[in-house]
């Protein structure tokens, strides 16, 4: 169903904000950083760290890629400068 066809017949109905998870308004500020610091936790143990092999393998691709991007670039500065040169040498 699309956006207008659910919109239909709700023009000034006023929408309803969501409100904040149980508890959370009674979290004072040193609870609010602690439960940040166990997030940020939990999630940093979700990190899953490259090998030796793929950490290779990824920074051989961004050396050619930088190599083919330079080589591009360098070879339509030249290609402008001559064209300048010509056109107004």
């Amino acid at each position: 169903m699309s956006e207008s066809a659910s919109d239909e017949g709700t023009e000034g109905v006023a929408r309803k904000e969501p409100r904040p998870a149980k508890g959370a308004e009674q979290l004072g500020l040193f609870g609010r950083v602690a439960r940040f610091v166990r997030q940020v936790v939990a999630e940093l143990k979700k990190v899953v760290r490259p090998t030796r092999e793929d950490l290779l393998r990824y920074s051989l691709v961004v050396v050619v890629f930088v190599a083919i991007v330079m080589t591009f670039v360098t070879l339509v500065d030249l290609g402008a400068g001559s064209l300048v040169g010509w056109v107004f040498g």
